[in-house]
């Protein structure tokens, strides 16, 4: 694969993201406590005041009652008041966040034929459906073992730290409404998420896992057809040479949307969430950086003193997933610098678009963190065997949503319903997920990008 970028080039755009990042954190603090206070502060009473009529409603048990019909006059304007600050102050801040949606409009509209002409020509040089299954095999093997480790150690940590009891915050009314809808795993919702109708539309929503479904097809029918299939592959390679050249125009912007996602996040969360909250936020990175370590020294097992080099390699892509908030953003980097590290391009297109949908390892250990969290401000106590079966839930239902947006809220709202915690818990967790997720997208690129490494050493395809 080509060279996009010369190494200084590169060490210069990673400088300017983190120049960004800090410019961004900087502008939206001021703007946080200038420009949109009175917006921020129409919505931070609003919600105080809600919660307290929720519970003043709660307890009126005569729902003809002057008082009650009262208080739900009260409260649907103060939901007014709130909806109608909340379109001001986003409107304020559209411009920052239009730097951002832009950019990562640009890196969507690069990942679906990039994912679709690199797997297609990895897996017609593989030649036959058996390597297709045996590098298969190797990568969900990889995948389940470091999603349950990922769960595991968000099981461990928040039952070691207790952050819901130690916290003391107030809790939302149990009927409250979160805005997040439930999913239950079922056999067709998995099989409609996994097998596409139309790949036209699969492309078009960016639905990694049906794109690859389909090029393993179009690539072993390429490889089959013989002959003729070598002017479809050296088409498709060419053509996914022009997708990288599009990708290094497109990255020249990271710095531009880095600047204005953060300029945006901390202009309406503000900082003094991160004093509210700073316990799970700080527990939850800590806990993090324990599953960066044991991911990489996984990794170290099989790739020696080189997984070293790997993470020097990819701190570009995770710093830029970390920023945006989204590990796709990073998708066309990761993959580049994989291949730069050594992995067969072959491998890479196949192992790490796989990642996406089946090995989120930063979002697994949200998971099971976010819902014992959430049992734990409650008051609920669950033992080890009802830990266990929750974390086994979440192993089966994390499959079947990969690309959703807030997947994570989606499914731990499913599974707090499954165990008989109230779903209104997630109320705690909204105002600091972005906050969460940016460590959450980060991860999953360092744990993808491992998985992809250790595969290709499994494979003998890892170029020393």
């Amino acid at each position: 694969m080509a060279v996009i970028q010369s190494s200084n080039k590169k060490s210069r755009l990673t400088l300017y993201i983190v120049i960004a990042l800090v410019a961004g954190i900087a502008l939206g603090f001021i703007l946080n406590n200038g420009y949109v206070k009175n917006q921020n502060v129409t919505i931070a009473s609003a919600e105080t005041a809600i919660k307290k009529m929720q519970s003043d409603l709660a307890a009126i048990t005569d729902t003809t009652t002057n008082a009650y019909l009262q208080l739900s006059t009260e409260r649907a304007a103060l939901v007014k008041a709130k909806a109608e600050a909340l379109a001001e102050r986003d409107s304020k801040l559209e411009p920052f966040s239009l730097l951002a949606d832009i950019f990562l409009r640009l890196i969507k509209m690069i990942v679906a034929p990039l994912v679709f002409t690199t797997l297609v020509v990895g897996v017609a040089k593989l030649g036959d459906m058996k390597a297709v299954g045996r590098i298969g095999g190797k990568t969900l093997l990889w995948f389940f073992s470091a999603s349950f480790m990922s769960l595991l150690l968000g099981m461990m940590l928040v039952n070691f730290f207790k952050p819901g009891m130690a916290m003391h915050l107030p809790l939302p009314d149990v009927g409250m409404d979160t805005g997040i809808k439930k999913t239950a795993l079922t056999l067709k919702e998995f099989l409609y998420h996994v097998f596409p109708s139309s790949v036209f539309e699969s492309m078009a929503r960016n639905e990694i896992l049906q794109i690859v479904v389909f090029s393993l097809f179009f690539g072993v029918a390429t490889a089959a057809i013989g002959e003729k299939g070598e002017i479809v592959i050296k088409a498709m390679d060419a053509f996914s040479h022009v997708i990288l050249k599009i990708t290094a125009y497109v990255m020249n912007f990271a710095p531009v949307a880095v600047f204005g996602a953060m300029t945006a996040i901390i202009a309406k969360q503000g900082l003094g969430i991160l004093g509210t909250y700073s316990i799970f936020i700080g527990e939850f990175y800590l806990g993090l950086l324990l599953l960066w370590l044991v991911l990489i020294l996984a990794g170290g097992l099989f790739l020696g003193k080189r997984v070293v080099t790997l993470v020097k390699r990819i701190k570009e892509p995770t710093l830029l997933a970390f920023s945006t908030s989204s590990s796709e953003a990073a998708f066309p980097k990761t993959m580049l610098e994989l291949e730069r590290f050594g992995c067969n391009n072959r491998i890479v297109s196949f192992v790490l678009p796989l990642g996406y949908s089946f090995n989120l390892d930063g979002s697994m250990m949200y998971m099971t963190f976010a819902s014992l969290f959430i049992a734990q401000s409650y008051g609920i106590h669950l033992d080890f065997g009802t830990q266990m079966s929750m974390l086994l839930v979440l192993m089966l239902t994390s499959k079947g949503i990969a690309g959703v947006p807030r997947a994570s809220l989606v499914v731990i709202a499913g599974t707090l319903a499954t165990f008989n915690i109230p779903e209104a818990g997630l109320a705690l967790l909204l105002g600091i997920d972005p906050l969460l997720d940016m460590g959450r997208s980060a991860t999953n690129v360092v744990g993808n990008s491992v998985a992809t490494a250790v595969v290709s050493k499994w494979e003998g395809a890892l170029v020393d």
